[in-house]
C-alpha cells in the first residue's frame, strides 16, 4: 500500500517537472511576448526568425563584388559589347518623347563602354566620369546587370533593367521609377556611336 502511494507521488512529482519545463520554452519561443506562454502557436514562432537572420545575409553580400564574366562570342552579351553607346533619347509609356535632361531619366543618360571582359565605364555627355564595374547579359537576352563598383572595389550599387531592343545599332532599355507599379516607365534609347571612350 505504501509502495503505491509512492510511485503515485513520484509520476505528479514528475508531469510537474514536465509542465514546468513545457511552459518555460514556450516563454523562450517569443521572448518578450506576453501570451507566448498561453498560445500553442508561439511554439512556432523560432521558425519565423530564421528569416530575419536570412535576410541579413544579402546585405552582407553586397559588400563582396562578383567576378567579371567574360564575353562569350555568338551571345547576347557579344552584341552589347560590340560597339560603345550614347543615350540619343527616352520614351514614357505611352510613347511620347521625354527630354533628357527629365528628372525621370536624366541620371541614365551618357556614353557607355561595355567591355569584353565583363566591366565597364560610364561618363557623362561631358565626357566626365560616371561610373565603373561589372555587367552582363541574361543567355536570353532580356536583362542587363549592372554592379557599380567604388574606388576601393567595394559594391557601390546593383541595377537590372529589362532590355527592350538589342542590336548592333541600338540598345534600348526599360526603367521603372517605382518598381512596384509597371504602369509607369521610361525606355532608354542608346545607339551605336564611334566617340572614343574619354580619359577621365
Amino acid at each position: 500500500m505504501h509502495t503505491s502511494i509512492k510511485l503515485v507521488s513520484v509520476t505528479f512529482a514528475a508531469a510537474a517537472v514536465v509542465a514546468t519545463s513545457a511552459c518555460a520554452a514556450g516563454s523562450y519561443a517569443a521572448p518578450g511576448s506576453p501570451s507566448a506562454s498561453a498560445k500553442p502557436s508561439a511554439s512556432a514562432k523560432p521558425s519565423h526568425a530564421a528569416p530575419s537572420s536570412a535576410k541579413a545575409a544579402p546585405s552582407s553580400a553586397k559588400a563582396v563584388a562578383p567576378k567579371a564574366v567574360p564575353v562569350k562570342a555568338g551571345t547576347p552579351s557579344a552584341v552589347l559589347a560590340s560597339t560603345a553607346w550614347e543615350t540619343t533619347s527616352a520614351k514614357d509609356a505611352k510613347g511620347a518623347k521625354v527630354a533628357l535632361t527629365d528628372k525621370n531619366v536624366k541620371n541614365y543618360v551618357g556614353w557607355a563602354y561595355f567591355k569584353k571582359d565583363g566591366t565597364f565605364t560610364l561618363y557623362n555627355l561631358d565626357d566626365s566620369a560616371k561610373g565603373k564595374g561589372l555587367w552582363t547579359v541574361s543567355a536570353d537576352g532580356k536583362t542587363r546587370d549592372i554592379t557599380a563598383l567604388n574606388a576601393d572595389g567595394s559594391v557601390q550599387y546593383k541595377r537590372t533593367v529589362e532590355i527592350v531592343t538589342l542590336t548592333e545599332k541600338e540598345f534600348t532599355y526599360r526603367v521603372y521609377p517605382e518598381a512596384s507599379n509597371k504602369a509607369v516607365y521610361y525606355d532608354i534609347v542608346h545607339t551605336a556611336t564611334k566617340h572614343a571612350e574619354p580619359r577621365a
